[in-house]
């Protein structure tokens, strides 16, 4: 699955993958069935008016606006997200992991004729298959793309690192960071670790320094460690 490069409030780097096929039509299908009710509900209300047929006309222009442009209006102003993407956990973002605006979104909302309308969504399950980075054709253009926000953690994906009792720490600075950003880094260190990937090891510990403005003689992996240690005792013991 292809993965997207997203900076946190102190620039550290973490991975975001991107939704699968599967979570996006089912949240096309959950707003598909929101518009066609809404749909449904007008329609019954014009038909117990009785009005004559211009004035059902204009009034039916009116109402249909809201559904007209559900997906550019929510997607604009919901962060990303309509409710069927709400519901799945899934959110429209730039390929930087950064907040799209409405341009983009407007580009994506034009270009879901071809992708879905015309096509009846055959072309963007085509398009994001063969790309492989949850691109349809109005993501390609619009530079976004549809990122999962679901989180499947085990015990040993949790901030919590065992520290001996008479642990000492080493690094103070460390409370600089946020739960949730000692949680990614802890996160990137495990898997770098696991995989062998020492480049993100690297890369973290460059960044962590830079940050806590700190300086020190252990190695990189040893580093990230004990910080990460440090963090453990530090928010453990307040």
């Amino acid at each position: 699955m292809e993965e997207f490069q997203i900076e946190t409030a102190q620039n550290v780097g973490i991975q975001q993958n991107v939704a699968n096929l599967g979570d996006r039509m089912l949240a096309y299908l959950i707003d598909t069935l929101i518009i066609g009710f809404y749909f449904f509900v007008m329609i019954m209300i014009m038909v117990s008016l009785e009005l004559d047929n211009s004035d059902l006309w204009a009034l039916w222009l009116l109402v249909s606006l809201p559904a007209f442009l559900y997906y550019v209006l929510l997607e604009t102003f919901w962060n990303g997200q309509t409710i069927g993407k709400r519901t799945m956990n899934i959110r429209v973002v730039k390929l930087d992991g950064s907040k799209p605006g409405f341009s983009n979104y407007f580009v994506r909302w034009i270009l879901r004729i071809v992708d879905v309308s015309l096509t009846s969504g055959g072309l963007a399950v085509l398009t994001i298959l063969i790309r492989g980075n949850g691109q349809r054709v109005g993501d390609i253009a619009a530079g976004t793309t549809v990122i999962s926000e679901k989180v499947k953690l085990s015990i040993d994906d949790t901030l919590l690192k065992e520290i001996p009792i008479d642990y000492k720490p080493t690094y103070s600075q460390v409370t600089v960071f946020k739960d949730d950003e000692m949680q990614l880094i802890k996160t990137l260190y495990d898997e770098a670790r696991y995989k062998s990937q020492h480049n993100i090891i690297l890369s973290l510990y460059t960044r962590i320094i830079k940050v806590m403005d700190v300086e020190t003689k252990q190695k990189p992996i040893d580093f990230v460690d004990t910080v990460i240690k440090d963090y453990n005792y530090y928010t453990q013991n307040m």
